[in-house]
């Protein structure tokens, strides 16, 4: 991950779910794979832009149930992403400083199932207005 992002994260939302996919694809650009995770790698590239377009949609929802469904996308793609990450981490004969970088992303596709799973939580707890 790069320097000011590990200082610093986003609060916005928004910004952090584009930032994080931007940052997933910077790192796999910058390394060379193995053929055999080629398609992990497009899966990840997949659901890691999902994340932040499926944030995107639920800004725009129509209703709040719309808004809790993208929610729960997004918080699906994020663990789909970091199932992604894992296989290729686990998968390919890497150097420790780009496990780092795996264990890095992995790390904030697990706080953004927290952010997600705590917007579900109170949204259908406290019957909350949409942002």
């Amino acid at each position: 991950m790069s320097a000011q992002r590990n200082k610093e994260k986003p609060y916005d939302l928004e910004e952090r779910t584009y930032a994080f996919a931007l940052e997933v694809r910077l790192f796999l650009r910058n390394t060379k794979w193995d053929p055999v995770s080629w398609s992990d790698i497009k899966q990840v590239l997949r659901s890691s832009g999902s994340i932040a377009a499926n944030y995107l949609e639920a800004l725009e929802s129509l209703s709040p149930d719309d808004y809790l469904y993208r929610i729960r996308i997004c918080k699906k793609e994020a663990r789909e992403t970091g199932l992604w990450l894992q296989l290729i981490s686990d998968s390919n004969p890497i150097d420790e400083s780009i496990h780092r970088s795996l264990d890095d992303l992995i790390g904030e596709t697990s706080e953004l199932v927290k952010i997600f799973s705590s917007i579900i939580r109170n949204k259908t707890t406290q019957n909350q207005p949409l942002p």
